[in-house]
């Protein structure tokens, strides 16, 4: 596999996930193919509006998607115009191509592919990736994820809250039956 270490992760470039998923698939019993649309609207819960948080490292956001790492995104141009029900018309389909698909998520089973597409939308999909490689127990990964944001924290404590009750929201919803 290609990838590089970076502290305790090994960090796997995409072309890395179809191996993983080959080696663990016979361990899912479950796939929950479709099960986008649920993931998304998640998601979509916590990545608010339109943004421009001068703290914040991805810079100017809109739902989610932050100018810095996606200027090619097609909504950019809405959001520019402040037509944002035509951006929102564009969201779907860039989370499920940038995101869901990468990740392979239609063959993951629930809720690990929920946790791993919130996870890789906040984090990056090299870092959902990452997780992934480590452990393919839902709960374990949400701690890993915790474990992250709390490093982070020490960078970002104006956003450390907002990250850990996000984790903390799956976890419930996951626990509460909410496929």
């Amino acid at each position: 596999m290609r990838g590089r270490s970076e502290g305790k992760f090994l960090v796997l470039d995409s072309s890395c996930f179809n191996i993983c998923v080959s080696d663990y698939v016979h361990l899912f019993s479950e796939y929950m193919i479709g099960n986008f649309d649920k993931s998304l609207d998640f998601v979509l819960s916590w990545e608010g509006g339109h943004s421009f948080d001068p703290d914040d490292p991805g810079g100017e956001t809109y739902k989610g998607v932050a100018r810095k790492k996606n200027p090619q995104w097609k909504g950019w141009r809405y959001v520019d115009e402040k037509k944002f029900k035509e951006a929102d018309g564009e969201l779907r389909a860039f989370y499920k191509e940038d995101f869901w698909d990468k990740l392979n998520c239609d063959n993951l089973p629930y809720p690990l592919d929920l946790c791993c597409f919130d996870c890789a939308v906040n984090m990056g999909v090299s870092r959902a990736l990452n997780f992934l490689s480590v452990t393919q127990d839902w709960r374990d990964y949400l701690m890993y994820r915790i474990m992250r944001y709390t490093d982070l924290g020490k960078s970002y404590p104006k956003f450390l809250r907002g990250w850990l009750n996000r984790v903390l929201a799956l976890w419930k919803l996951v626990k509460g039956g909410g496929q």
